[in-house]
Order: structure tokens, then C-alpha cells, then sequence
């Protein structure tokens, strides 16, 4: 007894369902187009939010972080307390100039440090005429722009010995530099804070920051010009130090977190009363705050593409009505069950198919000219491009399931006789 290979046999099947399928889409150009167009805009949806969330999470890295190599930052308050622990907290000493200048000296792993001032509430900033909306003030150390990588577009930072002498000089943000001096150089002229005269010496280019125009309305001076001029007891003081090459982040933050214990004086059983962080823990909170963000977009874009699926079923349901005869005359020329249901199968997968392929390439598309606008970084994720044409395929083979079974359960007698 011989038996007939399978392997041929499927074959042909196959390339027959596949064969009648695109002849269905032709009858049905209309129809196909539908089922293809609503894949396609779920996909799009999809894929264009993944693509701009990836990019939204590593511009907040980048503009979090601010700095071209690691570092550690100490400030006076935990991050997310509660008010009353808050208030509890306003008792902690301030972080000093004088702190961030022992770190060089008390831990070995320590590259550049800075001390940083930042003002309670904002202030206007006058230049003749013209004046800016409330910004912030800043006071620092020569080392500013180093460690949180800000770039000089016009003049220059003032010096270590500017800061020394306690000099009224002011290096301007990107906004208030174009606020105050719109058509002119700003270099060497005067303008008016809190009642003080500052010289500008330099402007600061747009960081294009995460924070838009916000992270670039501002304007810092030298943190003793600042104390003698303008600090409060409610304004905000930091410091950060770097790494050096070799130094792992983590063992610099517990150099940075005994090195204050000891200036502080406490005891080891006494808890800190400040805080540390490093430039991989912004990185950490980024990724738990955009990580569920990023589901949850996810889940609500793959509900369009969910209600495609049921398009699909609809589509089919009225296909197998309509070829009832057809499949009749399949199932009296041998077509077995198995095969009907495949070609209602392959019918449902290639048209959704071909919307998730359309609707990759629009999503990337799509996610391309948003980071451009928008100035996020864009890199194509090969791993969610997959996803979205194998997600879009697996919707029409699963909503296809029910008709493909319903034509394949149909009686042939009864098929042949429908009209």
C-alpha cells in the first residue's frame, strides 16, 4: 500500500488559498481597502507612540542628567515627601561652596565639583526698556557650565576669580538673553536685578531641553555675588561632583555621602541629613515614571487596532455568507474542513497583514517627523517594527478564527443548494 505525500499536497493548498485570496481582494477592492485602512491607522497609532515614547524617555535622560559624563548631586531634600516631612526637613543645614570645595580633597574619586544657589521664587530682569517674564537666579561656581554641560553662544563664563572678588557680573540664559537684547549683542551691557546692576559677560545657547523655553529662562551669576546681593533663607542650595575616569558612580556617592557625614559631624548611628543622588538614579525614576506611561499608551492605542480585528470579523462573516455556494462546491469536489478554514485564515491574515506592514512604515514615518518637531532623538525599534506586522497579523487570524470555523461547519448539501 502506498501512501501519497503531504508535503506537495499542502503545497498546493496553499498557494491556492493564497491564489484566491487575492482574488477576492480584487472583486472586493472596496471592502479590502476598509479592512486594510483600519489595520493601518491602529498600527500607525501603535507604533508611532512606542517609537516617540523611546525617544521621550531618552531626551529626559539626556536633559535630566544634563551632563556629558556621570555624577553625583547632594541637595538638603528627599525627593516626593510628604509636606510635613518637608517642613521637618527646612531644619537640615545648607549645603555650602565650602562643601562642594572639600569633596576634591576628601574623595579620591572626585573630578570637578560646583556649588549651586537657586532662587525660591523668580524674578523680572531689566535691560532699559525691555524686561523678561519672572525667571529664575542662579548662583554658582566657575565650574557651572562643566558639570551640567551648558554651552556659551556669545561672550563667555565668568572666572573662578570673579567669583572670588564677588563681582556683579551675570551670564544670561538663552530666553532672557533674547528677551532683553533682540537685536543687539548683550555683551558688556547692563541690566537691572532685584534693584542690583549686573554686567553681562556672557549668553547661554538653547539646550532645545526636554522642559522647553523653561530650561532655558534663566540667569546665573557667581554664587557670592548672589549671597551678598540676593540669597534668602528659603532659596535652594546643591552641589555636584563628577567622576574620574576609572571611578565607578556608585562607590563616588558613598565617598560624597561619608565625606559629609564627617564635615557634618554625625555620628554613626545618626541618619544623613542630607540627600545623594547620582546621575543613573534621574535614570531610574525616568524609566519607573515612562515605563507604565508607555503601557498604558500602549494598551489604549491597541484598542483601534483591536476594533480593526473586529472589522475583520464582520468582513468575514459576510464573505462566508456571500461564497456559501463556492465553498459547497469545494467541500463536494474533497475539500477537507481543515482547508476551508485555512483559506478563510490566510483570507483574514493577509489583509491585516498588509495593514500592519503600511501602517509600520507610516507609524515610523509618523514618529520621525514628531521627533524632528519636537527635537527628541529617533532610533527604529526592529523589535516593536516585528511586533506591530506579527501583532496585526495574529489580530486577523484571531478574529478570522470564528468565520473561517463557521464555513468550514457548513453542510455541502445544503451549501450547493444556497441561492
Amino acid at each position: 500500500m502506498t501512501t501519497t505525500p503531504r508535503r506537495p499536497e499542502a503545497r498546493a493548498v496553499w498557494r491556492e488559498n493564497l491564489a484566491q485570496t487575492f482574488r477576492v481582494m480584487r472583486m472586493h477592492r472596496m471592502r479590502s481597502v476598509l479592512v486594510i485602512l483600519g489595520v493601518t491607522i491602529g498600527v500607525t497609532t501603535i507604533l508611532m507612540m512606542v517609537t516617540a515614547l523611546g525617544g521621550l524617555a531618552r531626551k529626559i535622560n539626556r536633559d535630566m542628567v544634563s551632563a556629558a559624563r556621570p555624577y553625583v548631586y547632594a541637595q538638603k531634600y528627599d525627593l516626593f515627601v510628604s509636606d510635613a516631612e518637608q517642613r521637618r526637613q527646612r531644619r537640615r543645614p545648607e549645603l555650602t561652596a565650602e562643601d562642594a570645595e572639600a569633596m576634591l580633597a576628601m574623595c579620591p574619586g572626585a573630578d570637578r565639583s560646583t556649588f549651586m544657589v537657586q532662587s525660591a521664587r523668580n524674578y523680572l530682569v531689566h535691560a532699559g526698556s525691555e524686561r523678561t517674564p519672572p525667571v529664575p537666579l542662579f548662583g554658582a561656581s566657575a565650574s557651572f557650565p562643566e558639570i551640567y554641560t551648558f554651552d556659551v553662544e556669545q561672550g563667555r563664563y565668568y572666572t573662578d576669580d570673579e567669583v572670588r572678588r564677588r563681582e556683579r557680573v551675570v551670564v544670561l540664559g538663552y530666553g532672557p538673553a533674547h528677551d532683553l537684547f533682540p537685536d543687539g549683542d548683550p555683551i558688556g551691557k547692563t541690566v537691572r536685578v532685584a534693584g542690583h546692576r549686573y554686567r553681562v559677560v556672557g549668553t547661554l545657547a538653547s539646550r532645545h531641553h526636554i522642559f522647553g523655553s523653561m530650561s532655558d529662562n534663566f540667569v546665573v551669576m557667581p554664587h557670592t555675588t548672589y549671597e551678598k546681593d540676593i540669597q534668602t533663607d528659603r532659596d535652594f542650595t546643591s552641589l555636584a561632583v563628577t567622576a574620574r575616569d576609572g571611578t565607578d558612580i556608585d562607590d563616588l556617592a558613598q565617598e560624597v555621602t561619608a565625606a559629609l557625614r564627617v564635615r557634618r559631624g554625625l555620628r554613626p548611628h545618626e541618619e544623613n541629613n542630607f540627600v545623594v543622588l547620582t546621575s543613573d538614579s534621574f535614570i531610574d525614576l525616568v524609566r519607573r515614571i515612562t515605563v507604565p506611561i508607555g503601557i498604558v499608551l500602549t494598551v489604549l492605542a491597541s484598542i483601534g487596532l483591536v476594533v480593526g480585528g473586529i472589522g475583520v470579523m464582520n468582513i468575514m462573516l459576510i464573505s462566508v455568507t456571500e461564497r456559501t455556494r463556492e465553498i459547497g462546491v469545494r467541500m463536494a469536489l474533497g475539500a477537507r474542513k481543515g482547508w476551508i478554514v485555512q483559506q478563510f485564515l490566510v483570507e483574514a491574515g493577509t489583509l491585516t497583514g498588509i495593514g500592519g506592514v503600511l501602517g509600520t512604515l507610516l507609524g515610523t514615518l509618523a514618529a520621525w517627523g514628531v521627533s524632528r518637531a519636537i527635537h527628541f532623538p529617533f532610533t527604529v525599534s526592529v523589535f516593536w517594527t516585528v511586533t506591530s506586522v506579527a501583532f496585526s497579523i495574529l489580530v486577523g487570524v484571531g478574529f478570522g478564527l470564528y468565520p473561517a470555523r463557521r464555513a468550514a461547519s457548513l453542510d455541502p448539501v445544503e451549501a450547493l443548494r444556497y441561492e
